[in-house]
């Protein structure tokens, strides 16, 4: 399996990074062979399993958008890579998103995904209801997402914002995408192995660790 951070440098915000070194801790320690690199400014796209985006300030997430989309991420991602995205991420994969105001910028158009900026910004705590599980994190964004029709949101928000204030992310087909920085893959031993089931196509067995720990215990200091 091979896992591509991308531009680290440009979307590389609070710690999301960590998303690529939980995916391939939790592969190999159940046998699988893994690779794990980043792409950075001026390199190529490599082939990958998954590409994981993270975090950034606009005028870097303006940058970032104008790399991916020139690399091919949107190509990539049709020929059958899965993508985990977070913040400016989910922005970025998105049809636009405002930047520095009002102003509009295009995204990749994975999905369809328009992202404006709201009256505040939300930072702190989030908790978002995933089907029978419970995805923690925190945020720190200004951005108001609004879903096309047909397009499923991650879940239900229980603390915090997300999206609008109801919902957080999206999932589509091989792909994730959260307003929840952490990292989340790291605060979320559970996500990490869904994600990893989708990658390796294959039942992993339990991986009982102290991040099943650290997540209990950021729940229980949520009260939730």
């Amino acid at each position: 399996m091979r896992v591509v951070t991308l531009l680290p440098e440009l979307l590389g915000t609070y710690g999301d990074g960590g998303n690529a070194l939980v995916l391939a801790k939790r592969a190999s320690r159940r046998g699988f062979d893994v690779e794990a690199t980043e792409v950075r400014v001026g390199e190529r796209l490599p082939r990958a399993d998954i590409y994981l985006l993270g975090g950034g300030e606009d005028g870097p997430q303006r940058q970032g958008a104008d790399l991916l989309r020139s690399l091919g991420l949107r190509e990539a991602y049709e020929a059958g890579a899965h993508v985990v995205a977070v913040c400016a991420g989910l922005q970025i994969l998105g049809t636009c998103f405002a930047v520095e105001g009002e102003d509009e910028y295009e995204g990749l158009g994975l999905v369809d995904v328009v992202t404006t900026r709201g009256s505040r910004r939300s930072v702190g705590e989030m908790a978002v209801a995933v089907g029978e599980n419970l995805l923690v994190g925190f945020e720190n964004h200004a951005g108001v997402s609004v879903l096309g029709e047909g397009l499923d949101s991650l879940g239900n928000v229980v603390r915090g914002r997300g999206n609008d204030g109801r919902v957080d992310g999206y999932r589509a087909d091989r792909l994730w995408a959260t307003y929840a920085h952490g990292p989340v893959l790291a605060m979320n031993p559970w996500f990490a192995d869904e994600v990893l089931t989708s990658v390796l196509d294959a039942e992993i067995d339990p991986l009982p660790s102290v991040a099943d720990q650290l997540y209990a215990e950021r729940r229980r200091a949520l009260g939730l």
